[in-house]
């Protein structure tokens, strides 16, 4: 399976897109943010250091305007680079999540070229046969599991190279395996429980216990969940039933030649070597312990990016590849996913152009200008839409919790409503935005992956948008009423 995910030498025709690239359509965008700082008044919010938060955080009524700083072209060319290292923003740097993309890739590419990984898929496609669809739900919930608790991201990227080719070998297609792995650590990051990246820090910033709101939070990642397993099982349902219904159809053939190697009668009488086999515990045991490192060890990108160096290095050893062929291999991996770890830093570059444009706390400010004077139910409903327009703009949950929870959280006492209720829907906002916000490396770098452009996954996903947009309405009003 060298090829899983690298792209053809002549690609099919079918994979050709007259919609723009993901690039194209993040670099209009900074342009676009460019242009509202010539015309948004640039202002600031009085910043102290909460030891709470771990970081400075704005004081609610002390905005004012400062001399102006609009984006001119330098600064346009100049955000993507400083979107992968700006050590003054509030919102993570790019740098070492693209590393670890790169790490990633090489890994997958050690990997891929023993093939354990083509015969794993189809040992567990024999198993499951008949059975396949219920893979959907149990792999959204473990990643919803991952979403709720601390978060779950770019760590999702390391699983696209995996889930996909398994989708496909069972009759699916890619957007189902990007479907599964997108939506459901999404839907555990709009339903955060105990998640330290967006529950924890907007709490802090708001001055109340993280455990406050938790039962209806809790509502929201069940209902959420089932709502969005049902409607991934249905699409995989419909697609394997009739291929035309998928939403990239026409591009079918191709995604099996970039994620399958090899033709369903060479398949069946393939059989897995010892090697393979041990290849394919060391790789499940190098996600195992990724995820225990992330989750219980405090584990970021660099310790992930080191785990995955030294498993390429020990599957390398293992499967016997050779120094020369080892390192090709963990080359030419890297360099299928370098797309990817560039769109990471020209998505931050957005957020970039914002604050050296100085216009993120005067949008702030907006927003508490609309929100004095409202009733129980306007508030709260008004509170997630500013913020479902402000998560587009910065899609880090934990710089959106930092930027907006000091400022907007107090209003609630004004309102009637409880601070812990504005907490939730700054983080259902967010979630629900991070599902296809183009400036969110995450959805871009996963549907880069994943082979599917962005007009085509919003084909797929627009109508379970809308009936989460009313589901998460529902369930805030019901908790703003008791």
């Amino acid at each position: 399976m060298t090829d899983q995910i690298k792209p053809q030498a002549d690609p099919a025709p079918e994979l050709t897109s007259r919609f723009p690239t993901a690039y194209t359509i993040l670099f209009l965008l900074i342009v676009l943010v460019a242009a509202l700082t010539w015309i948004i008044p640039a202002g600031q919010y009085d910043r102290v250091m909460n030891a709470d938060v771990g970081r400075e955080i704005a004081v609610a009524g002390t905005y004012h305007e400062v001399a102006p700083n609009p984006q001119g072209f330098v600064d346009v060319m100049l955000a993507p680079i400083a979107g992968f290292y700006n050590p003054d923003s509030y919102v993570a740097n790019a740098i070492d999540v693209a590393l670890f993309v790169l790490f990633l890739g090489g890994f997958l590419g050690v990997v891929n070229a023993t093939g354990a990984i083509d015969s794993g898929i189809r040992a567990a496609m024999s198993a499951m046969k008949g059975h396949q669809i219920w893979i959907i739900p149990i792999m959204m919930g473990l990643f919803a599991v991952g979403g709720t608790t601390y978060g779950m991201a770019e760590e999702t990227l390391a699983f696209y190279a995996i889930l996909i080719p398994v989708m496909i070998a069972a009759g699916y297609d890619t957007v189902t395996g990007v479907a599964i792995i997108l939506i459901g650590a999404g839907i555990g990051v709009l339903g955060s429980t105990i998640n330290p990246f967006a529950t924890v820090i907007a709490s802090n910033a708001a001055s109340i216990p993280f455990t406050d709101g938790l039962i209806l939070r809790l509502v929201l990642l069940l209902g959420g969940l089932a709502i969005c397993a049902a409607y991934v099982m249905r699409y995989a349902h419909r697609v394997r039933t009739d291929p035309a219904r998928s939403v990239v159809a026409k591009q079918l053939e191709a995604h099996k030649k970039i994620f399958l190697q090899k033709s369903t009668g060479e398949a069946a009488e393939a059989r897995m070597s010892g090697i393979q086999k041990c290849v394919l515990v060391i790789f499940a045991a190098t996600f195992a312990v990724m995820i225990w490192g992330v989750s219980s060890q405090g584990w970021w990108m660099a310790r992930m990016s080191a785990l995955f160096l030294g498993s390429a290095i020990v599957i390398g050893l293992v499967s016997r590849q050779g120094e020369k062929q080892l390192t090709g291999n963990f080359v030419d991996g890297a360099r299928d996913l370098l797309g990817v770890a560039l769109v990471v830093g020209l998505a931050r570059g957005i957020v970039v152009i914002m604050e050296q444009g100085l216009i993120a706390d005067t949008i702030l400010h907006g927003a508490e200008q609309s929100l004095g004077g409202l009733g129980h139910l306007t508030f709260i409903n008004l509170m997630f839409w500013i913020e479902l327009g402000m998560s587009f703009f910065v899609p880090s949950s934990s710089g959106l919790a930092v930027l907006s929870m000091p400022i907007l959280a107090p209003l609630s006492d004004f309102a009637g409503v409880g601070r812990d209720l504005v907490v939730t829907a700054y983080q259902s906002a967010n979630g629900l935005v991070n599902l296809i916000n183009p400036t969110f490396a995450v959805v871009i770098g996963g549907l880069a992956i994943g082979r599917v452009s962005y007009d085509r996954w919003i084909v797929f996903i627009w109508p379970l948008m809308l009936i989460l947009l009313v589901f998460i309405s529902v369930v805030l009003s019901i908790g703003a009423l008791f």
